[in-house]
């Protein structure tokens, strides 16, 4: 169902610890997007198309200043929420160039935490509540950390998940990141003791169910597969993407359906339907986790298997490494590689299907991103070898 658009170039800057970066954000955006048009093999002036999500601080009109773009024709970010929208950037330049609004299109985000603040700290003050926040932060419900630990814990309890099935996602992101270089947490062996001797964060969540604080930035580069034919990279083609919100969303605390979950069941039943697939035919899957325990809700709602079936399904290192009987977040994820607000997932996907991964899965031929879990609208994009 896709468009006639193809990832050709991925790029990265080097992702550092909460403010130890040496960089402002917007310098490590342009160090992202230079990198992703090198690898296209394209001259960044000719980029005419910018989209990034959440409320991001790098205007495309500054962008397109220090790139010396030569003409900018389309810009975008999607709106509500933060993470869960990270795949619908490529959805939006998948629609752009194939509606010929724009001919070579980033996605990017850029964070600096140290510049900026953190985002998972919660910040008290005096404006208006919201409608939300009207229901949950005056009761002291006021960080992500919090919010999703409500969605979790009653997930759990409805199905009589134990603290294991955290500890094993955790554990999988963790021995991936070891093979991978860029990760901040390469070099750092996690065990199942360890785990959960660590502080709680907020329950059920110990510190290792928490994803780092980070700096850095991440981009793509998109075009049509007619212009990616006289390019250098292999391209990458979107097999299909969606963007829901279901019916009856509103304040969670009223919303028995959502309270213990994480929005994507009507995402991943409308992409199973543009894709002609189901998560029986997917390779390797990279899940946005800020915290573990939306990834267990996630799999359960995109339909890789039942509630009752969740703990076995991530258990005995079935997300480990390469040949996992479902790989997972092979690049360490969020939670081991770097927290670049999930763009870094983006990246691993178009990496394993060109086969250039650090824990590459045998034959990849569908490489699926689910975007940030408790917040909606969600998103979600499956990947393919261009044909």
């Amino acid at each position: 169902m896709h468009g006639s658009s193809v990832v050709v170039g991925i790029g990265e800057s080097k992702y550092y610890k909460r403010g130890a970066s040496p960089d402002p954000e917007f310098v490590l955006a342009c160090q992202a997007i230079r990198r992703a048009a090198e690898d296209a093999g394209i001259d960044v002036r000719d980029i005419d198309g910018i989209i990034s999500y959440a409320d991001q601080r790098n205007p495309p009109v500054r962008l397109a200043a220090a790139l010396g773009l030569r003409k900018l024709n389309f810009t975008a970010d999607p709106f509500s929420g933060g993470g869960n929208n990270v795949a619908a950037t490529i959805q939006l330049a998948d629609a752009a160039i194939s509606a010929g609004y724009a001919k070579n299109v980033v996605a990017f985000r850029a964070i600096a935490q140290g510049q900026f603040g953190r985002f998972g700290q919660s910040r008290e003050g005096a404006a208006r509540a919201d409608a939300a926040m009207a229901w949950s932060g005056v009761y002291g419900l006021l960080s992500p950390a919090m919010e999703c630990a409500i969605h979790t814990r009653r997930f759990m309890e409805d199905h009589g998940i134990s603290q294991e099935a955290l500890c094993d996602i955790v554990l999988a992101c963790y021995s991936n990141a070891q093979r991978n270089p860029r990760a901040l947490r390469n070099g750092t062996d996690l065990t199942r003791e360890e785990y959960h001797d660590s502080r709680w964060i907020t329950e059920p969540f110990h510190l290792y169910d928490c994803c780092p604080e980070n700096d850095g930035a991440a981009a793509a580069v998109l075009t049509s597969s007619e212009r990616a034919r006289d390019l250098r990279a292999k391209p990458v083609s979107i097999v299909a993407a969606a963007q829901c919100l279901g019916p009856r969303f509103g304040v969670s605390a009223l919303q028995p359906r959502w309270l213990g979950g994480s929005f994507y069941s009507d995402a991943g039943e409308t992409l199973w339907q543009h894709a002609g697939m189901r998560p029986s035919n997917i390779d390797v899957v990279q899940f946005y986790e800020n915290f573990s325990g939306m990834v267990m809700i996630t799999l359960c709602e995109m339909g890789f298997c039942q509630p009752d079936e969740v703990e076995a399904f991530v258990a005995n290192g079935a997300l480990e490494g390469p040949d996992a009987r479902t790989p997972f977040n092979t690049s360490g994820g969020n939670i081991a590689e770097a927290y670049i607000h999930g763009f870094e997932l983006i990246n691993e996907a178009v990496r394993q299907v060109r086969g250039e991964s650090t824990c590459q899965v045998a034959d990849v031929e569908t490489s699926l991103v689910v975007g940030g879990p408790g917040y909606a609208p969600a998103s979600t994009v499956l990947f393919g070898p261009a044909r």
